[in-house]
């Protein structure tokens, strides 16, 4: 226990400390002892008689958090690789980060787990994200006890502990910590910001890996979903979400200005798809930043972080991957779609990072700047790969298999970055936002995928403005550090629930002394087999042995325990993990492999699984499992993730949709059901009266099927039927359109999706709240405007060949 905790417990005893107010009197304030939460009810110290005029009233106390305690800003941007932001030595202005670690200190040895989920899974609880059952995403999770994506009750996160300290706790922006199986309306809640886990009092943001900044079709205020999008050209989230935030400042502020707040800020920036405004695009462009390539910089940005001095004068730029390119092979072409999508994620990250400067300023305009603790994150991993050797004119084909040309993504060139595209760039571009280290997002192995940029600042205590700190840190030491701040102790006991041990370290013995010898003397990494362990300045590492950019549903044909091969670096010589020297210290590593399994033993990491897209299709806990016949009456909306959430899954079977509806005199359309949009996805409706079924495949081919005229007034029963040429993931099959037990159109599709529509869009019926399936066809919201009266859909048996069922539901094991 910190002395500053324990300084805060002896000023602030279990009978709690009194504020100025005479206890008992309406404006009374109490600090609680908070190791027991929530804290027993307050004796009442009054007098009661028969007659309230012979009694003395005695009001329980206002709780309070201890005096002095400040403000809490966390803010964690979403895939930053270590030198993008110009604050670590790259390029891109991010003048918000460099205020911060202007005004207070900039670490350049601080940690997350290399990707979302996880990271944030630790954040928010102080333990390792084993520890807390966040071992992959949780679209990934599976049934093992660090890997189900639940976080118990035995570790609540900081909002919860805060709350009931007495701050005002919110949250804005990105969720990846709820598990699927209860993210939509219908809940349970336990698990959501708001529920008693997290314990959050509000929350406005997106449920999932991302969300389109246009068009969030999975954004939510507290429990509800909304859409504020529709019909308001222009709107993009980043903006709003800022706006959300600075609107609850102000509020607070006016409201009640003497009561801490807590406000953890998760934009969707930089997390694909890229979707910054024409007018940051246009900005960035002109800087013409990015023209002479990936190589070259590589090169600028490692000169500008010796100079800054984030990196020591000795370090090494590690060497390029030989099966990635060098940028002077590259054709004319390929290097302006390149550069395209360099700029647009530049301006991504130069827009989010200004819509957060306006939420500190927000902070400083209510007063409260000098008493707020400000942590900025760049990044919860590093530089993402996932957009593949040319980039993504959509994130959604590689989920399905699509790794698209230079020549398909040209296709998309002007729209790149627009609400027609879900871009992503090119893995070059991230191994370069990772500069000095190896590697990228996914790899928890070397530092390109671990090591984060991190400033935090609180005027009133870190005198040290614009200093460095070198200890090494990790994510997990954010919540015992915000706990010092605030003078509270580390609860044993949350809602009747004993606490596991908090796992992190806290940071506020850097805060005076830049040559304190860091508290952090261990620190395990892991993500998909590939793995670290880092101990008093040594690290050994464990790369994976397929490249992260080469997504396939194929299992890799490891030993995920032994094939990996095993790297040695001396940190305290190699800051970058540039010399192997495992050979030549063969003891040395054999120790730390040893020590890895202790660690992965007691964080509850095994058993290790090297897959990655199989784990998004297996099988998760869900309220409809089972379920085969789905009714729906009227109009539903916003329901995510089909298959587990309450959404039917037609991928990979066959299926049937029938719709009994009314038309009115003079006709009708609109959407009958919908799963998916623009980017993926499939629609039933009525165009201008005529029946229309449409499957987009990720917008490289729309195939439809349509009646030959428009219904007349009156009752139909309208039908679409689809014969699935199975067993095999994305195999195609036969769709036959009925009206009135009439065929009116039947047709072939080749192929249809593997995977996955998406998240972003959801699942709606007599309604469309995201975007269309054909832009051509029809705008959102499309509300049909005749009458369902009932809609059903029934599923085929999901036909897989057995070799398909074992990678994604069966007991996985490598080699036997």
């Amino acid at each position: 226990m910190s002395a500053l905790v324990g300084l805060a417990i002896a000023t602030a005893p279990a009978e709690a400390q009194q504020a100025a107010a005479t206890p008992g009197s309406p404006g009374a304030t109490t600090t609680i002892d908070g190791r027991y939460l929530p804290n027993p009810p307050q004796p009442f110290k009054g007098d009661v008689q028969v007659n309230a005029a012979q009694s003395t009233p005695y009001w329980p106390g206002l709780v309070v958090p201890p005096k002095g305690a400040p403000n809490v800003l966390l803010i964690m941007t979403d895939d930053v690789g270590f030198s993008a932001p110009s604050t670590f030595g790259g390029v891109i202005p991010t003048p918000a980060l460099d205020r911060i670690a202007a005004d207070g200190l900039r670490y350049t040895r601080f940690h997350t787990t290399a990707l979302c989920s996880p990271t944030r899974a630790a954040l928010l609880t102080g333990r390792n994200h084993h520890s807390v059952s966040t071992g992959v995403v949780v679209d990934q999770a599976t049934g093992y006890p660090g890997y189900d994506s639940v976080v118990k009750r035995d570790t609540v996160a900081i909002g919860e502990i805060l709350k009931q300290n007495g701050y005002d706790t919110s949250w804005f922006g990105k969720d990846h910590n709820t598990p699927q199986w209860v993210t939509s309306q219908a809940g349970p809640f336990t698990d959501w910001p708001t529920g008693p886990i997290k314990g959050f009092e509000y929350y406005y943001g997106f449920l999932g890996d991302d969300t389109s900044q246009w068009q969030p079709n999975n954004l939510f205020r507290n429990t509800t979903p909304i859409e504020p999008y529709l019909e308001n050209p222009g709107w993009n989230l980043t903006t709003a979400m800022a706006d959300e935030a600075i609107a609850r400042i102000r509020m607070l502020n006016e409201l009640q200005p003497d009561r801490p707040f807590m406000i953890y800020y998760a934009p969707g920036g930089t997390h694909a798809p890229h979707h910054p405004t024409k007018e940051w695009v246009d900005r960035i462009s002109a800087m013409h930043l990015f023209d002479e390539g990936w190589n070259k910089l590589r090169e600028t940005i490692f000169a500008n972080q010796k100079k800054l001095g984030v990196i020591p004068e000795s370090a090494e730029l590690t060497a390029w991957p030989e099966d990635l390119p060098q940028w002077d092979t590259l054709s004319d072409e390929a290097k302006k779609l390149y550069i395209r999508q360099a700029d647009v994620y530049a301006a991504y990250l130069a827009y989010t990072d200004h819509e957060i400067g306006r939420v500190i300023q927000a902070v400083e305009d209510a007063g409260k700047l000098d008493n707020t603790l400000i942590i900025y994150i760049s990044g919860d991993n590093g530089a993402s790969p996932e957009g593949t050797r040319h980039g993504l004119y959509s994130e959604f084909s590689i989920l399905n298999g699509i790794h698209p040309t230079v020549e398909q993504n040209m296709a998309f060139y002007d729209a790149w970055g627009t609400d027609q595209s879900y871009p992503h760039y090119a893995v070059p571009w991230a191994w370069a936002w990772d500069t000095p280290y190896q590697w990228t997002k996914e790899v928890a192995s070397h530092f390109g995928g671990t090591r984060n940029g991190m400033a935090m600042s609180w005027p009133a205590r870190i005198k040290d403005a614009g200093g460095i700190r070198h200890q090494f840190h990790h994510v997990i030491d954010i919540v015992p550090t915000i706990l010092e701040a605030a003078g509270l102790p580390e609860p044993v006991m949350v809602n009747g629930v004993a606490q596991r041990p908090i796992e992190g370290v806290g940071m506020a013995y850097t805060w005076g002394d830049a040559n304190a010898p860091g508290r952090r003397t261990t620190q395990y990494f892991e993500m998909f087999g590939s793995r670290a362990i880092y101990h008093d300045g040594w690290i050994a590492s464990a790369p994976p042995i397929l490249a992260p950019w080469a997504l396939s549903l194929a299992p890799p044909p490891t030993d995920v325990m032994n094939d990996f091969k095993w790297e040695l670096y001396n940190l305290n010589e190699d800051w970058t993990q540039a010399t192997d020297v495992a050979a030549k210290m063969p003891d040395k590593l054999r120790d730390m492999e040893q020590l890895f399994v202790m660690q992965a033993e007691k964080y509850r990491v095994f058993p290790l699984d090297d897959r990655t897209l199989p784990r998004f299709m297996g099988v998760k806990p869900s309220y409809i499992e089972g379920r085969t016949a789905f009714e729906f009456t009227g109009e539903l909306s916003n329901v995510p993730f089909p298959g587990v959430a309450g959404a039917p899954n037609v991928l990979n079977k066959s299926y049937t949709i029938t719709a009994e509806v009314e038309i009115p005199e003079g006709g009708a359309e609109g959407m009958l059901v919908t799963d998916g949009g623009r980017f993926a996805g499939y629609g039933f409706y009525l165009l201008k009266g005529v029946p229309t079924f449409t499957w987009n495949l990720i917008q490289l081919e729309r195939v439809k099927w349509q009646g030959k005229e428009a219904l007349r007034p009156g009752k139909h029963t309208l039908e679409f039927d689809w014969k699935f040429d199975g067993p095999g993931l994305g195999k195609g099959g036969t769709g036959t359109l009925k009206v009135d037990g009439q065929v009116v159109d039947t047709r072939d599709m080749p192929k249809s999706l593997p995977v996955g529509i998406g998240w972003v869009e959801t699942f709606n019926v007599g309604i469309d709240t995201g975007t269309p399936v054909d832009d051509e066809d029809y705008q959102v919201p499309f509300r049909f405007t005749g009458k369902i009266n009932k809609l059903t859909m029934k599923l085929g048996p999901e036909e897989l060949t057995p070799a398909e069922r074992e990678m994604i539901f069966g007991s996985y094991r490598a080699k036997q």
